[in-house]
């Protein structure tokens, strides 16, 4: 997630927050990975799918590491997706988390995490409706 710029970040995060036109953005400009991640996180299965099926599994799993999913966790440990573990973490609040975030200059992906957390604590999840299986 920190190869991409700034802006598109920013944009990302506006995206979670359920802007739609931001989203129909991104998705017509060259990052619709984001913009499925953006959907998926909101809930959808159709976006949580497409991130499978076009090559993005990391942000499916990052996705489901979100709500805690032990397995999406294990997958991206052995795949190496340190930083969206560490997100991940950051996304449910985790103090630890997000200090290192902050020592490292890396505000943008607090201001996610944030926003993620405040969407993700306002519903009501089934976790055994889905289940991270790569």
């Amino acid at each position: 997630m920190h190869k991409y710029p700034a802006k598109i970040l920013v944009a990302f995060g506006e995206a979670v927050d359920g802007n739609e036109k931001i989203f129909n953005w991104m998705l017509k400009n060259g990052y619709p990975e984001l913009a499925a991640l953006s959907k998926a996180i909101r809930g959808s299965d159709e976006a949580f799918n497409w991130l499978l099926s076009n090559g993005f599994p990391h942000l499916a799993a990052f996705d489901m590491a979100v709500v805690n999913d032990q397995k999406a966790y294990a997958w991206l440990e052995k795949y190496k997706f340190t930083f969206l573990i560490l997100l991940a973490d950051a996304c449910r609040g985790e103090s630890k988390a997000i200090r290192w975030l902050a020592l490292h200059n890396l505000q943008i992906f607090i201001r996610i995490a944030k926003k993620v957390k405040t969407f993700t604590d306002s519903q009501t999840f089934d976790y055994h409706k889905l289940r991270f299986g790569l």
